[in-house]
């Protein structure tokens, strides 16, 4: 009987790990793996095949996976313990409503507080956005260009949530960008709701971004409801 791969194994230590960073190391390793595909959805990690495989305890193990959970990248499962979550959790419709109301408030309290540096960053994304093609980095360069807009946003614990859907979204479209046909379509609203950012026009930015988040979950939606989607085997 053949044996299947363990995904662990594409995941490579070099070297003893220090313990004051072994808690951020082994998130962070594990977040680069899940986001890519290495570890497939619905692979459970088991706390001691990891701390073997990094040469550690199994407290920092416990902290990374619960750090892993809080970014919505693991569940909990009761006898399976952390399992790597599905590309997307639950209703994508409740799942873009909540993201509107993050998202709005998030840029409605940023953009008085932006900078010049962060406008230019914001631009410096689209332009990269543009000339990549590579599906993977335009998931993380989407990721970037909003939350350049949201960055200067004083409320930390609504950035944190705002930035656990935008992973759960790159991580989306890194599997299936390619399937929606999203690419030029995502730039045009970005540059219109650059250009109100620009201009410091809270209200009409904050209607541009609902505008093309709720564009985003009518392409999904109907991505996800296609045969070609329900027929789609796990990403490995």
């Amino acid at each position: 009987m053949t044996q299947k791969p363990n995904p662990l194994s594409s995941i490579k230590v070099n070297g003893p790990i220090p313990a004051h960073l072994a808690r951020s190391v082994i998130e962070e390793t594990l977040r680069s793996a899940i986001l890519d595909g290495r570890i497939p959805c619905g692979t459970a990690l088991r706390q001691q095949d990891l701390a073997d495989l990094f040469g550690v305890s199994r407290m920092p193990v416990r902290e990374a996976l619960r750090q892993l959970e809080a970014q919505a990248l693991l569940n909990v499962i009761a006898h399976k313990g952390a399992v790597v979550a599905p590309l997307v959790q639950g209703d994508a419709v409740e799942t873009y409503a909540l993201r509107i109301l993050l998202e709005s408030e998030a840029l409605r309290l940023s953009i008085p507080l932006l900078e010049k540096e962060d406008v230019e960053r914001a631009a410096k994304h689209i332009d990269d956005l543009e000339m990549e093609h590579d599906y993977s980095e335009i998931g993380r360069l989407n990721r970037l260009f909003h939350m350049a807009l949201y960055c200067k946003a004083p409320n930390q614990r609504l950035l944190r949530l705002v930035e656990d859907g935008l992973n759960e979204e790159e991580r989306f479209l890194r599997f299936n960008l390619e399937a929606m046909g999203l690419g030029k379509l995502s730039q045009e609203d970005h540059r219109a709701l650059l250009l109100a950012v620009e201009d410091r026009n809270v209200e009409r930015a904050v209607e541009l971004l609902k505008h093309h988040l709720n564009r985003g979950v009518e392409v999904i939606t109907r991505y996800l409801n296609s045969p070609e989607a329900l027929n789609k085997k796990t990403p490995r």
